[in-house]
């Protein structure tokens, strides 16, 4: 075997363990590489207490209450079922009820979510996929009349 043929065999071994590497990486995550999960998924994937998810959805109407110490609490849906949230903190300028939100946070035992962080749907046009494809289905979508 030549210089040059070693050279290919190292390169092309290399290659191969760091794509068998990367495969393992990517399947050991494949549940985690989630943009969010909506309250119908953590219903249904039985999340484990005290695992840290993103909750995307909308927030219900009706459910925002707001306490002393900036600490809020509401629900978020994606109209098939909803999560109770607590929040201690600022929220955006754009939270309000019927709008799409994301929330990082923790699973409680009680099955109530503990968010540290809130993020409120950027403009009138953005919904996350999953959620407007979760509206479609159940009827909820309206698309925007022409104008």
């Amino acid at each position: 075997m030549t210089r040059k043929q070693r050279r290919l065999a190292m390169i092309g071994a290399a290659g191969g363990v760091l794509s068998l590497a990367l495969g393992l990486v990517l399947f050991a995550l494949s549940d985690q590489i989630v943009f969010f999960y909506t309250p119908s998924d953590i219903a249904q994937k039985g999340v484990q207490p005290g695992t840290r998810v993103r909750l995307g959805g909308l927030v219900a109407d009706g459910s925002v209450h707001r306490g002393d110490g900036g600490k809020v609490s509401f629900e978020v849906t994606d109209t098939a079922s909803a999560i109770e949230v607590t929040y201690t903190g600022i929220l955006p300028d754009l939270f309000r009820e019927g709008q799409g939100v994301v929330a990082e946070g923790v699973v409680g035992a009680d099955g109530a979510f503990r968010a540290d962080s809130v993020l409120a749907k950027h403009d009138e046009n953005y919904m996350p996929r999953e959620v407007a494809d979760a509206l479609k289905k159940q009827g909820h979508w309206m698309e925007k009349s022409a104008q």
